[in-house]
Order: C-alpha cells, then sequence, then structure tokens
C-alpha cells in the first residue's frame, strides 16, 4: 500500500478539512454502490478509509509520521482494517448527509442498521516469553466466539424462507414522528418498535440457530507479534471477534499481552539485567564466566579488582524497542557472594591471607559510611 498521504492525495502539511475533504472525493468514487461488482474499487475504497482513519487522528498521525504504519498502529495494533470497518468509517462521517440515502439508494440506513448490530469484541489473553518478546513471534490461537450459522447462512431465517421487508418501517428500521409547535416542525427518528431497526421480520426462525443467524464455534487465529512488546500492549485485530446477529458486522478480536517473568533476568525497558554472583577469588583475580542470554550463553571477561554491585554490558543482547530500530543491553550486575560456613582448609588459607593482605582504603570506608547528600554531590559530579 502507498504511502497514506499518496493515497488521498495531500501534502504531508495538510489541515483536518482538507484531508477530509480529499477523503470524501475518493471514498465517493470509489463506493462500492458505485462500481457494482468490482473489486478493484472496493479494495480501493478499503485503502483511501485506512489512511483517512489515520490521518484524521491528530495521535495516530503523528505516530505515523514518525514511524510509519506500524507506529500508527502501535501496541494496541490496527491489524485487518477490513472494508466494513472503512464503510462504518465513512458511515460515521458522512452518513448524515443530506441526499445520501438516495445516492447509495438507501445503503446509508442499510449500514447504519448493520452497525448497530455489530458483533462483540471478543478479549483472549496470550502469554509470551522473553525469546518470544525478543525475535517477534506467530502464534496461532483458539479462539471460542459466535459464528454465521450455515445452516441458514446467517439471515435467521428458516431454510427455504428469507425475512421480509417489515410492514411497520417499510424496510428503512426507522419511525419519524412530526411535531408541530409555535417554533416550527420538529422531527424526530427513532428505531422501529416492530423490527428493532433492522428493517425486516423473520416469520419462520431458522430451528438450528432460534433466527438468531450464529452459532458459538472455536476457530483458530494467527496473530502476529511484534517484537519487542510489554504486558501493557494489546493488539487489535479488526472484525475478527464475533459475528453480529442476522448477518451483523463482525466485532474485533483484542489480544491482550502477558509477557512471562524469566527468572534469569529483570527487564529495565530494552535492557535485560541479569545477576552474577562471583567468588572473592574471582572478584580479586579477574576471570573468564559464561551467562545467559536471551539468544543463548556468552562468555564475560570479570576484570580483576571488580567491586560488588558494579555493572558490565553486553552491547545490543537486550531487547528491541517497539516499532524502534535500538536494540538494549545486556546488563550484568555484579555480586560478591561470601559463604556462610567454611571448610577447616578455607578457613586456614583465609587466615593466612588475612596476615598479608592489606587493609581496605579509607576511600572505600569513607564511601561506604558517607552521608545521604555526599552521594547525591557524588552522583552529579562524578567524583
Amino acid at each position: 500500500m502507498s504511502d497514506y498521504y499518496q493515497l488521498l492525495g495531500v501534502s504531508r502539511e495538510a489541515n483536518g478539512e482538507q484531508i477530509k475533504k480529499a477523503y470524501r472525493k475518493l471514498a465517493l468514487e470509489y463506493h462500492p454502490d458505485r462500481n457494482q461488482g468490482s473489486k478493484e474499487a472496493e479494495e480501493r475504497f478499503k485503502e483511501v478509509t485506512e489512511a483517512y482513519e489515520v490521518l484524521r487522528d491528530s495521535e495516530k498521525r503523528a505516530m505515523y509520521d514518525r514511524y510509519g504504519k506500524q507506529g500508527a498502529r502501535g501496541g494496541g495494533g490496527q491489524a485487518g482494517f477490513d472494508f466494513s470497518d472503512a464503510i462504518d468509517v465513512f458511515m460515521q462521517d458522512f452518513g448524515g448527509f443530506s441526499g445520501f440515502e438516495d445516492m447509495f439508494g438507501g445503503r446509508g440506513a442499510r449500514g447504519q442498521r448493520a452497525s448497530s448490530r455489530k458483533g462483540q469484541t471478543v478479549r483472549i489473553r496470550l502469554p509470551l516469553t522473553l525469546s518470544e518478546v525478543s525475535m517477534g513471534v506467530t502464534k496461532t490461537l483458539k479462539v471460542a466466539l459466535l459464528d454465521e450459522c450455515e445452516t441458514c447462512d446467517g439471515s435467521g431465517a428458516k431454510t427455504g424462507t428469507k425475512p421480509a421487508p417489515c410492514g411497520t418501517c417499510g424496510g428503512t428500521g426507522e419511525e419519524r414522528h412530526v411535531q408541530r409547535s409555535v417554533f416550527g416542525q420538529f422531527v424526530s427518528v427513532q428505531p422501529c418498535r416492530t423490527c428493532g431497526g433492522e428493517g425486516r421480520v423473520i416469520a419462520e426462525p431458522c430451528a438450528k440457530c432460534s433466527g438468531e443467524g450464529r452459532l458459538r464455534s472455536e476457530k483458530s487465529i494467527e496473530v502476529e507479534v511484534p517484537a519487542g512488546v510489554t504486558s501493557e500492549n494489546f493488539l487489535t485485530l479488526r472484525g475478527r471477534g464475533s459475528i453480529g446477529p442476522r448477518g451483523g458486522v463482525r466485532g474485533d478480536l483484542v489480544v491482550l499481552l502477558e509477557v512471562q517473568d524469566d527468572p534469569r533476568f529483570v527487564r529495565d525497558g530494552p535492557d535485560l539485567v541479569h545477576e552474577l554472583p562471583i567468588t572473592f577469588t574471582q572478584a580479586a583475580l579477574g576471570a573468564e564466566i559464561d551467562v545467559p542470554t536471551i539468544e543463548g550463553t556468552a562468555r564475560v571477561t570479570i576484570p580483576a579488582g571488580i567491586q560488588s554491585g558494579e555493572r558490565l554490558s553486553l552491547k545490543e543482547l537486550g531487547l528491541p524497542e517497539l516499532n524502534g530500530p535500538v536494540r538494549g543491553d545486556q546488563v550484568i550486575k555484579i555480586r560478591v557472594w561470601t559463604p556462610h560456613e567454611l571448610t577447616s582448609e578455607q578457613e586456614e588459607l583465609l587466615r593466612k591471607l588475612a596476615d598479608v593482605e592489606s587493609a581496605a582504603p579509607d576511600t572505600v570506608r569513607r564511601r561506604s559510611h558517607r552521608g545521604f547528600w555526599s552521594r547525591v554531590k557524588e552522583a552529579f559530579t562524578g567524583g
């Protein structure tokens, strides 16, 4: 798909009114009711509507300008923008224009009725490991939802019959009431009390679905999870939820992401912190140690004289930023381990060491007892 601005034929500096005007012109040109049976026009209508849906929203537009289409989808994921979404957007912004129903042969009223029968949004939780977050992953989920009844093809009517236009509203789904007063004539529009706004009634309902046009089923749905997500992110798959009653449009599927804890790491944004216990001799003499990483293992050089609490970095072995080019580091936090119990041989060797080792420098002792404001000053001055 082309750039959203190019699709609408506007500049990147275009204001909201210019974007809306450009979209209306293209949407009317490619609307399915003006291009009966044209798949190309239908696809074009969907594309320009998707572009408009992003550019009319200041936050989505800012993310698109900065990161492109993936940025506009963001953590919420605007995956699966389909034809029903395009119709909904068009009806929301232009369905109330004078003459719209005449222009499209009543499609405006039908579109509003279909939208009112939109199926439920289905929510499902998806657990992820840090390894899956690191690389991104495609998952196949089993989802319980309401799907079209195969017996009646979703119409809700008994086989061999079909819904009939409502006699009360004449198939419009609306009842109009005109009231006159000293201030003029007022027209109120309400959903038809007979058909509930659908514009049709079912004399003989389908026995399988009891006239609902849908049944509960389990479906397998493939979900693409981008790298770098967190448990605060979710994915919205448009039009992948439960279908609405009697031919209503599908609702959405919202995938709630749950990144599982990994006992080896603590996540700090894109960085992964691994605490590495080492012995006194390894700290004093230095060592080569294998540590776990999200991709396997890596050998770390422990410099001689390292202190407990110091940190080493393994560049770009952390997690990627969501929709960003930057990858974090793996941080190795050193913890010098002191044994609780000593063997007689270890105690003897340490006592010999104690006889020859030097006292801790005054700077170390002062650091360990320095006050709060001294530590703050050191943090800002680098001392």
